[in-house]
């Protein structure tokens, strides 16, 4: 049994969570029960009758035969409770909509999440719609904007060694490359990602500095097709999310007497 901080984890506590991350990975694919017992490593038995007990509480629903099983509702009521009470985001929302109605192009935010970008707000493009970019979805932040602007925050020993998982041709599959990449971010003072994430598509990233002296936890992006991306609109995207960030930074909370969230 592992430890966590010093106090022992409890097993069937943990195996509730990886079941529950399990089917949260899989997006629109529900699964077999076999294939979640084989995937976690489980009896068969003790897959079924943990199976059924999410499901008598809502955070895992089955269809119709009984033999496919995806994410409650209750794990949807639990992330919007996640947003509800964050102060920084309901403090963003509003910069969001004025980023999207003076570009008129897609505006993100987005947090670091160990390696991955977890996005807690979107406001989608009328010209372009795409749902990678969905709340809740979690990216690998080696690969767009928002993850790049938010690594340029840390040191670069920080890291992991690679190599990476491409999603594009362009994608940065290397420690040293990407490295290079976060020297220009930081030198530049916000992030590009020329369809290292999306084919066709660019991105721009600004990190969101609550308090100095701390890395920012968050960042907001443009998503621009690159079909529409002349040198003029370039400048006006970097022009109006510096704005939008300079904006963002003067009024969201520092932690104060706030809880501090770890």
């Amino acid at each position: 049994m592992s430890e966590t901080g010093g106090v022992r984890e409890v097993k069937s506590a943990a195996r509730t969570v990886e079941l529950l991350e399990l089917l949260a990975a899989r997006g629109d694919r529900p699964a077999r029960l076999q294939e979640l017992a084989d995937e976690l490593g489980v009896p068969r038995s003790s897959m079924y009758a943990l199976l059924q007990t999410l499901i008598s509480r809502g955070w895992v629903r089955t269809d119709v035969t009984g033999s496919l099983y995806g994410t409650g509702i209750r794990a949807l009521l639990t992330g919007t409770s996640y947003l509800d009470s964050d102060p920084r985001v309901r403090v963003v929302r509003p910069y969001l909509d004025e980023a999207s109605e003076a570009l008129g192009e897609t505006i993100h935010l987005g947090r670091l999440d160990g390696w991955d970008v977890a996005y807690l707000a979107t406001r989608e493009s009328h010209e372009y719609l795409r749902t990678i970019s969905r709340v809740g979805r979690r990216l690998p932040a080696h690969v767009g904007a928002l993850g790049k602007a938010l690594l340029a925050e840390r040191d670069d020993t920080e890291l992991p060694e690679g190599p990476y998982e491409a999603a594009t041709p362009h994608t940065h599959t290397g420690r040293a490359a990407l490295a290079a990449d976060l020297a220009g971010v930081r030198a530049r003072g916000y992030s590009i990602d020329r369809e290292e994430g999306v084919l066709g598509i660019v991105g721009f990233g600004f990190a969101l500095r609550y308090e100095a002296g701390a890395p920012a936890p968050d960042a907001i992006s443009c998503s621009v097709p690159v079909a529409r991306l002349t040198a003029e609109h370039e400048e006006r995207i970097v022009a109006v999310m510096r704005e939008i960030r300079a904006k963002i930074e003067a009024t969201a909370p520092a932690a104060g007497g706030a809880v501090r969230w770890r």
